[in-house]
């Protein structure tokens, strides 16, 4: 069960890269892997169980992960440092950007929903 769900996002994540030396070279493989694997769940409409299992043990060991991303950035704390306002300014920017767009779309769920249910 857990590898025919490791084999569909292992499939995802080939069928991305293939895409992106092929057609868009702009987007990572894996990004563009990610987006069809999205888009093949919501045409099925549920995850099956092979895919939840394969992601729930991926999940366990996600902190594994994001080590050596986290060693990365103190490798580059010099220049992280020298250019700390730049760095903070777009944090800063990127969070009120993604709040803004997270409100909004939820307003329009909320709106969708209620139209569902009948609601004024």
């Amino acid at each position: 069960m857990l590898l025919r769900g490791l084999t569909w996002l292992v499939l995802c994540q080939l069928l991305g890269t293939a895409i992106n030396v092929l057609f868009l070279p702009m987007l990572p493989g894996p990004i563009i892997g990610l987006l069809l694997l999205l888009a093949t769940l919501m045409l099925r409409g549920e995850v099956s169980e092979p895919l939840a299992a394969a992601s729930t043990s991926l999940l366990r060991y996600l902190p594994l992960l994001l080590v050596p991303a986290a060693v990365g950035v103190m490798v580059y704390a010099r220049d992280i440092a020298a250019d700390f306002w730049a760095v903070a300014g777009s944090l800063v920017l990127s969070l009120l950007l993604a709040l803004l767009f997270v409100g909004w779309l939820m307003q329009k769920l909320i709106d969708r929903q209620a139209r569902r249910r009948g609601q004024p």
